[in-house]
């Protein structure tokens, strides 16, 4: 099994198969096994929220009662005026 590292130092290959230890060899498949089934979670949370987040928009695309008006920055304006008042 061919592993690769990418860090700041680089990238690294390794063959995982190549390993003479059998408990380390036994001990990297299965380190590689949960990250693979980790990165699999991490894509169907995505996945599960991109579509949840895009349902609440639809449903609440026509619930104008639930819409709230929200200010505008002011900073901008505020900045200058300070700079004016100077």
């Amino acid at each position: 099994m061919i592993i690769t590292i990418n860090n700041d130092d680089g990238t690294t290959t390794y063959d995982v198969n190549n390993i003479e230890d059998d408990s380390v060899k036994q001990e990297a498949t299965v380190i590689v096994q949960k990250v693979g089934n980790l990165q699999v979670v991490i894509e169907a949370l995505d996945f599960a929220s991109r579509t949840h987040r895009a349902n609440l928009e639809e449903l609440l695309k026509s619930r104008d009662e639930a819409i709230v008006d929200t200010p505008e920055p002011q900073a901008e304006e505020t900045q200058e005026e300070e700079s004016t008042n100077e």
